[in-house]
């Protein structure tokens, strides 16, 4: 377990010459800047909260500021710092969501926006239950196998796959300050899965323009190149991780698991999407 703590003198502040990256959101928007401190890695979420992170990613301190809230906190530590730790202690995890099917797991990659959530929530309501919504975390098993761990039993979604999805009276976790999604909790309707589960497959997905369901299997290379971009890395330039990291998701991407996954994307055409993943993934 990772000792997390709130601080409790101020943050420390590091020197310009300390920060080394930041990452920006797709409006441009300034979302975190990275620092390296003398015990580890400290991570800004301006306007909201101050993180440091040891060096091997088994403690974490949080500074709030004073307007954040405790809901806010947590998810901030859970999503964004959480990940980052865990990828610093040497696992393997990535930005995606994960359900169950009767043989294991299936996940699903891609850019923010592609409908990662909005399937995982599809299909934790038609029984299958989900696993994680954003951050999976991979865990190697005997064989040649990986177990995909559950996260935290909450989904995200915008509002109008909330409403087309779960209507207007989904179990509702507090809002969070620096999202306008919605986040539903999991309970009798939107079903989770508490225990580990072996991964199957991994679809990362197109951009919604296809006119029917079609999987495209991917090659080593190109299941490498996705994974790279998808993982949670919290140096990108400490090249003894960078090695270490890149050498344990070549193994994995050399399994013959991971597909091209285009699909129509409308609320009216989930069903039949569905049903064609599952068939595909049990194949």
């Amino acid at each position: 377990m990772i000792d997390f703590r709130l601080g409790k003198a101020s943050a420390p502040q590091p020197p310009e010459s300390a920060f080394f990256h930041a990452w920006v959101l797709p409006d441009s928007t300034l979302w975190t800047q990275f620092y390296r401190t003398a015990r580890g890695y400290l991570l800004r979420f301006p306007d909201l909260a101050d993180f440091e992170v040891s060096a091997d990613g088994w403690a974490v301190s949080a500074w709030p500021c004073p307007d954040t809230t405790e809901d806010t906190l947590e998810h901030l530590y859970l999503n964004q710092v959480l990940p980052l730790a865990l990828g610093r202690q040497g696992k393997q995890v990535f930005h995606a969501s994960a359900v169950e099917v009767p043989s294991g797991a299936m996940a699903f990659l891609g850019p923010s926006g592609r409908g990662k959530s909005t399937l995982a929530a599809s299909f934790a309501l038609t029984g299958n239950r989900f696993l994680t919504d954003d951050a999976l975390l991979l865990q190697p098993r005997a064989g040649g196998t990986y177990a995909v761990q559950p996260s935290h039993h909450s989904i995200r979604l915008w509002d109008d796959s909330k409403e087309e999805l779960v209507g207007a009276e989904a179990d509702l976790a507090p809002a969070v300050q620096y999202t306008a999604k919605a986040r539903l909790l999991s309970g009798e309707a939107l079903a989770f899965c508490p225990e580990p589960r072996i991964l199957r497959r991994m679809y990362f997905l197109g951009a919604g323009d296809a006119e029917q369901v079609i999987f495209t299997p991917m090659a080593p290379s190109e299941a490498l190149m996705g994974l790279v971009g998808n993982s949670f890395l919290l140096d990108i330039e400490g090249r003894e991780s960078l090695a270490t990291h890149f050498h344990q998701i070549a193994a994995l991407a050399e399994l013959p698991i991971f597909f091209r996954l285009d699909y129509p994307r409308s609320y009216a055409a989930l069903s039949a999407v569905r049903q064609a993943i599952l068939e595909h993934a049990e194949t």
